[in-house]
């Protein structure tokens, strides 16, 4: 019997103009290098493009899964019977959740390039965080794959 595929699987990628801005840090790069001659300036074009490009990608490489009867946001491994209610926030109240209206004891998924947001209740009593706030292009589908979820579990 083969093992079912999540029924929820998103990467946090790095929008498009960040590996266009890898280039052309790559280049910066590359005009430091050019008083030192045609090889140094290659070598700074490709290492400072892919020092950027690392970095566009790791940060970019935040994953959301719901596996089981878990939510794994990031590092944060959440059983869904301790999550309550999911909220779909669109951009101008995902960003009042991340900014004014945010709770210090909140678990934050952020990633300022992805406009909306999913807030989902905590309600595991021995647990002090509020809700998760997690930054995702598609919170309609993550909300009911966390129903789904809470269902089976059940």
């Amino acid at each position: 019997m083969q093992p079912s595929a999540a029924p929820y699987d998103e990467r946090l990628t790095a929008p498009r103009s960040w590996w266009l801005i890898s280039f052309l840090v790559g280049v910066a790069f590359a005009l430091i290098m050019l008083p030192f001659g045609t090889l140094p300036l290659l070598g700074g074009l490709v290492g400072g493009t892919a020092a950027a490009a690392v970095m566009a990608s790791s940060y970019g490489s935040l994953r959301i899964r719901i596996v089981g009867d878990s939510l794994i946001a990031g590092e944060a491994k959440i059983p869904v019977s301790a999550l309550g209610e999911a909220e779909i926030l669109d951009p101008e109240e995902a960003r009042a959740w991340r900014t004014y209206k945010a709770d210090t004891r909140a678990f934050l998924l952020l990633r300022s390039y992805i406009p909306r947001a999913l807030k989902v209740e905590v309600v595991d009593p021995d647990d002090p965080t509020p809700y998760l706030y997690l930054s995702t292009r598609e919170p309609e589908r993550l909300a009911e794959a966390l129903k789904t979820a809470r269902t089976a579990a059940a």
